[in-house]
């Protein structure tokens, strides 16, 4: 058998480190999977011949397209949801998403090679160029910034707890940096590469002794703060779609609603898209469905219920996804507040480019219309006697600086982020396990706990330190409910005061290591090769 040249080791190789990185990532964990991104950046180092940035772009593209196929596997079960309407797209879409996002890690590795900084600065380049371009995935369009390096390491562990400083685009540069630090080694001997690797290493030691004294610290909960009931109903998404078992599923939810417990919930919780209906159906006035919750809730007591609403004239609906919260009050409920999804899932929400698409067969997922509206920007809750509370919906909580935002307009620090989320429509794979654990960076970022309820599961609630609590967890494929104290916050973190701006301080700060290495490359004839 004979072996593959040179430039095809070189492709094999790049996605190999895209494979790596992408196992690093909870549920996998293969941490050693980290030091994919130093390979990647020796192969972008070796790029030469007479095209060099095409080759960089390449080997950069390869590895992002392994990185998402093992990340983003999951969509498939979406499209297997209504096989007769959507099947025939499913290995279309995991195949272009992969390879579309892809690009990005594309146009980092020649952002990289372009700069043609020697010597162990470039890991700091490195990092800067492709942080850049995560931040530029989480961005273009609606956005989709899932798996983020920075975000390899598991939520509520001590080297996660460094995105309460600087955010997980932040901890994206510096998990870069440490992770591609060791790669010098197969290119240099030198004293700079020695003195990189124990600053990399004095670096990782740093943010591990922070996390743990930072976790140490964790304040117990109030004795009056309010009990969280989280409501998981195992209702499978295929299931939603027959008409016939509508009364079945809202009995399910109502059921658990009403469920005894040791001390009656403040606040219970329905995930997104619980009840296959508009809200504005279920809740009129005089119906059925609308008697039933007010039976099932105790006076006081509040439901936020996942659900698709609409506004407008009856020919010409706005339809939303929202999280509406109603209250029993006497004998009756009180709508108390709504909070409309503003970030919307191409493809499965709305269609990009209906009007080229929808000819070709393309539809949304979610058959509602044309596909949801999206809301205005993010704005906490503030309901009478009780915490201030940041909802987000499914994919938001993938968004660093969003519950920050919310804050900023309003004036008004939330106690509690909602996360209600239909992961039902990934079924039994990996994706549920990895969006908690991606959720889970928003509340250590923000020092706010979150509540995460699900259809089908991963339901949790996870404290201000991003660590699922034991007790509060329901796994895939079960149903039942989740009573909990909601776990304090803490005191406001460097990364709530300051976004993201430290952020583009250091890709200032990139640029201006690499104006100066290519200055000093091009007096002493030791830069890298022209392109």
């Amino acid at each position: 058998m004979t072996l593959p040249g040179p430039v095809w080791r070189a492709r094999l190789l790049a996605l190999g480190a895209g494979v790596a990185a992408a196992l690093a990532h909870p549920p996998f964990g293969l941490l050693p999977g980290l030091l994919g991104y130093g390979l990647l950046m020796h192969l972008v180092d070796e790029a030469d011949g007479q095209r060099p940035l095409r080759s960089a772009f390449l080997r950069g593209w390869l590895a992002g397209t392994a990185y998402f196929a093992i990340g983003t596997w999951w969509v498939a079960e979406a499209f297997l949801v209504d096989i007769a309407a959507h099947g025939w797209m499913a290995p279309f879409a995991v195949t272009f998403m992969a390879g579309g996002i892809g690009l990005f890690w594309g146009a980092a590795m020649v952002l990289y090679r372009w700069a043609r900084v020697a010597g162990p600065w470039r890991v700091v380049v490195f990092a800067g160029a492709f942080t850049a371009l995560e931040w530029v995935r989480g961005h273009v369009l609606t956005g989709f910034p899932w798996n983020l390096p920075g975000e390899t390491w598991r939520a509520g562990s001590a080297a996660s707890q460094s995105a309460a400083i600087f955010g997980a685009y932040g901890l994206t540069f510096v998990t870069l940096a440490i992770a591609a630090t060791p790669a010098l080694l197969l290119r240099e001997r030198g004293r700079g590469a020695r003195i990189a690797q124990g600053i990399a290493a004095a670096t990782l030691t740093a943010m591990i002794i922070f996390g743990a004294v930072r976790l140490s610290r964790a304040p117990a909960p109030a004795a009056a703060a309010p009990l969280i009931r989280i409501v998981q109903a195992n209702v499978p998404q295929e299931a939603k779609y027959d008409p016939k078992i509508f009364t079945k599923i809202f009995s399910g939810y109502l059921a658990l609603t009403r469920q005894e417990g040791e001390a009656t919930p403040d606040i219970i919780i329905w995930p997104e898209g619980a009840v296959p209906a508009l809200i504005d159906d279920y809740l009129a006035p005089g119906t059925w469905t609308r008697s039933a919750i007010t039976r099932a809730l105790k006076p006081g007591q509040t439901l936020l219920v996942g659900a698709a609403r609409y506004e407008g004239l009856p020919e010409a609906p706005r339809y939303f996804n929202s999280l509406v919260a109603v209250r029993r009050e006497g004998d009756d409920l009180a709508v108390l507040g709504v909070y409309d999804k503003h970030r919307l899932v191409p493809f499965g929400e709305y269609l990009p480019l209906d009007s080229l698409l929808s000819p070709l067969g393309v539809k949304n997922l979610v058959k509602i219309g044309d596909g949801f509206a999206a809301g205005p920007a993010p704005r906490p809750l503030a309901l009478p006697g009780l915490p201030v509370m940041q909802p987000l919906i499914c994919y938001e909580s993938l968004y660093p600086g969003f519950t920050r935002a919310g804050a900023r307009a309003s004036g008004e620090a939330p106690a509690l982020i909602v996360n209600v989320s239909n992961d039902a429509w990934f079924g039994a794979t990996s994706g549920p396990w990895q969006h908690l654990n991606l959720a889970s960076y928003r509340a250590i970022e923000e020092g706010v706990p979150m509540a995460r309820a699900t259809p089908t599961g991963v339901s949790a609630m996870v404290d201000a330190y991003g660590r699922v609590i034991p007790s509060a967890r329901l796994g895939q494929n079960a149903a039942g409910v989740i009573d909990v104290v909601l776990p304090p916050k803490v005191d406001k973190t460097p990364y709530r005061r300051l976004g993201d701006l430290w952020l583009i301080l250091f890709m200032i700060a990139a640029c201006a290591v690499t104006a100066v290495f290519r200055w000093q490359g091009h007096k002493k004839g030791t830069r890298m090769p022209r392109q």
